[in-house]
């Protein structure tokens, strides 16, 4: 049994998070393309998600070339290179697809846009596997959820610049038109984003990250272990796979078809929906701030005090970049508002990852319903909120998916990353589902994910209570 962390690796946790930031930048600048591409060469609604189809697709064949070269070598990749070379390879893959993007642009064509952005999913697939159970492991199991949560505020930091920095890209100034979309235009934060990649590569090969971190595992999960000869044997791992790939495609999907909704349905031209797309994005930013607070170990007191100061922070970043960008602001005050509803389901989950999960998945049903049953911007912000209920979806599943696997964590954390790929399929499916109805009521595919997040919340309790896991106990013995 490994002895337990009492405290994070700050020194190492704050350079291994700079690659949580470009997965957000990435990412949230595909909902920026999407519309531009779609405009540009003349797609479907269900023709644009290619871009979420070929982006997050990449994570699942990049999963499977690991699982293969790891069954060729006899060896899990991860252990046998060490984890901060597998950062570095995969940040070295991610900037040759941006490389992609020089000739896609002069040429034109969007099949070598699609490539290029396929690429650049290949090497995140690699780093997702690799940095998810690091930030884990950097210090005690108590707090993985809330490290992993703090971890994914600053990928929201990314979201929240990134369509801004793109947009601007591409259609220069706030006050720009649609007329001025230029393809070619696109090159240039890409090529920079590559040779960023590069930079930080070089830096983690210089950092203290540990090469074979030590995976916690208490004498009731080895025990659970060591009756599975398989890591799918865990039910707690392929229930949460499905867990993960419902939650990264509602998340996705709500995002990337928002703009299609809000040109078709309301009217708002195309250059003046990043602002909108940015609070999408910075509403996860907002909750995994809130969420991240318990990772430090306030007193009680403080930490309540905190939590509702940290999303307000957040969301003054939000205010902040936009008013940079030029962007009026008068649109998103009401905002803050809707925000006190995520400090009160946050407060109610009292830490617990699963019973945070299942509060989240209910009030993501409820902000979807809410934007299918009205219109105009009341049902903007409904489906804009559903980035507050996302917010913490993601480390609460991967925690609770890898909670027992012991040495099988890093197998465990390949398949689950493999599943990713929901975030391309679901958005294509709603974009179907668009193209057969409309996009307004195209969000009940979302409403579906939600229902098996809160299902997966109340099953997943059980099954690691049998393997004698309790995160209330661990919660309270961490405090």
């Amino acid at each position: 049994m490994t002895q337990a962390k009492s405290s994070t690796n700050w020194g190492a946790f704050s350079v291994l998070i700079s690659v949580f930031f470009f997965w957000g930048f990435v990412a949230a600048s595909n909902d920026i393309l999407i519309p531009v591409f779609k405009k540009a060469f003349n797609l479907s609604q269900g023709e644009s998600q290619l871009v979420s189809v070929a982006f997050y697709v990449a994570y699942t064949v990049g999963s499977l070339l690991y699982l293969a070269v790891s069954r060729i070598i006899n060896e899990d990749i991860t252990n046998k290179i060490g984890y901060k070379n597998a950062l570095s390879v995969g940040l070295a893959i991610s900037a040759l697809g941006t490389l992609l993007f020089y000739p896609a642009a002069n040429t034109g064509s969007f099949p070598l846009m699609l490539s290029g952005l396929f690429i650049v999913g290949l090497g995140f697939s690699l780093q997702q596997t690799v940095a998810n159970p690091l930030a884990i492991a950097l210090g005690s199991v108590h707090t993985g959820s809330q490290r992993l949560t703090l971890a994914g505020g600053i990928n929201n930091l990314g979201t929240t610049i990134g369509p801004l920095i793109v947009s601007f890209a591409i259609f220069g100034s706030a006050a720009s038109h649609d007329a001025n979309i230029d393809v070619e235009s696109i090159k240039t934060p890409y090529l920079v984003l590559g040779l960023a990649f590069l930079i930080v590569a070089a830096i983690l090969k210089m950092s203290s990250i540990p090469d074979r971190p030590a995976l916690e595992e208490s004498s009731e999960q080895t025990q659970a272990e060591g009756q599975r000869s398989s890591v799918l044997q865990f039910p707690q791992l392929w229930m949460g796979m499905l867990g993960i790939f419902v939650y990264v495609g509602v998340e996705v999907s709500t995002a990337s078809n928002l703009p299609a909704y809000m040109e078709k349905d309301l009217g708002f031209p195309i250059s003046s929906i990043a602002p909108y797309i940015s609070l999408y994005w910075a509403s996860l930013m907002i909750g995994r701030w809130t969420g991240a607070v318990e990772a430090f170990g306030f007193p009680a007191v403080t930490e309540k005090i905190v939590k509702l100061i940290a999303p307000y922070l957040a969301f003054a970043v939000f205010l902040m970049v936009n008013a940079i960008a030029g962007h009026d602001l008068s649109p998103f005050y009401v905002y803050g508002f809707i925000i006190l509803i995520l400090v009160g389901a946050d407060l109610a989950s009292k830490g617990n990852p699963a019973r945070m999960l299942l509060i989240f998945s209910l009030l993501g049903v409820a902000a979807l319903f809410t934007g299918m049953a009205t219109t105009g911007m009341t049902s903007v912000y409904a489906f804009t909120s559903v980035g507050l209920f996302c917010s913490t979806l993601w480390p609460c599943i991967f925690t609770l998916a890898v909670s027992g696997l012991g040495n099988k964590t890093s197998q465990g954390s390949n398949f689950l990353i493999m599943m990713i790929m929901g975030g391309g399929i679901v958005s294509w499916l709603q974009g179907m589902v668009a193209d057969k109805t409309n996009i307004h009521q195209s969000y009940i595919v979302g409403v579906l994910c939600f229902s098996y997040l809160a299902f997966y919340a109340w099953k997943v309790s059980g099954i690691l209570k049998s393997q004698g896991i309790d995160f209330d106990k661990k919660i309270a013995g961490g405090h």
